[in-house]
């Protein structure tokens, strides 16, 4: 089995659903990742829009996931800390999720949810972290990424 990321809430190359937008709920979606490669160890996952106007536009990071989590259910915690799992600062300048808000009359943009396997039980960085700094933890552990990427223009 390859190493797969999907939501049972849109497709890829799908339209993300209103209700986790800035225009609903604004939770997360669900999201599950089969198939991660032998040696995984905690996962981090990311979200980005990069057809933001000044330039691309984190939404989530989540990390320290452990190697048995294999999913994260709709609505996952917005806290950031939840169990072994941290989130990180967005450039909406908090921790969890922000759902996709682009201009008015911008076009679609790409949301583009990623999910690292790594080879480390966790990234160690200081609280309040920025999804770049978890990024940049990140790189030198990964064993293999799978890729999400949804649409959504208002």
């Amino acid at each position: 089995m390859s190493f797969t990321l999907t939501s049972s809430a849109f497709n890829e190359g799908g339209i993300i659903p209103a209700k986790y937008t800035c225009e609903g709920s604004d939770i997360s979606p669900p999201l599950a990742w089969p198939g991660a490669p032998e040696g995984t160890r905690s996962f981090a996952l990311i979200l980005d829009d990069p057809d933001a106007p000044m330039g691309t536009w984190t939404h989530w990071a989540a990390y320290n996931i452990p190697a048995t989590t294999h999913a994260l259910d709709e609505g996952f915690s917005n806290q950031a800390e939840k169990g072994a799992v941290r989130q990180a600062v967005t450039d909406f300048k908090r921790s969890g999720y922000g759902g996709p808000c682009p201009p008015q009359g911008h076009g679609p943009h790409h949301y583009n949810f990623r999910i690292h396997a790594l080879d480390t039980q966790a990234l160690e960085l200081p609280e309040a972290a920025t999804v770049a700094e978890v990024e940049k933890a990140a790189r030198p552990h990964i064993l293999a990424t799978a890729r999400l990427t949804g649409l959504y223009e208002r």
